[in-house]
């Protein structure tokens, strides 16, 4: 991933992750992925470039949860 990238992702992900006790974990990883990817590609950071280096980024939000 580029830096880019990867700041947009942390980033969003900070600003995006409930503070509220998660009942479905592999909807809101779904949920939260397909929201990144389309947040990300308006501000020009196509999907490919966050893939890059970390996997997908329904992988990077797992990892990131736990």
């Amino acid at each position: 991933m580029s830096k880019r990238g990867s700041d947009f992702l942390y980033h969003w992900i900070s600003d995006h992750l409930a503070d509220a006790p998660i009942i479905d974990p592999v909807l809101m990883v779904i949920d939260m992925a397909t929201d990144a990817k389309r947040a990300a590609e308006t501000q020009g950071i196509l999907g490919q470039e966050i893939d890059e280096e970390i996997g997908t980024v329904y992988e990077f939000i797992m990892r990131d949860l736990r």
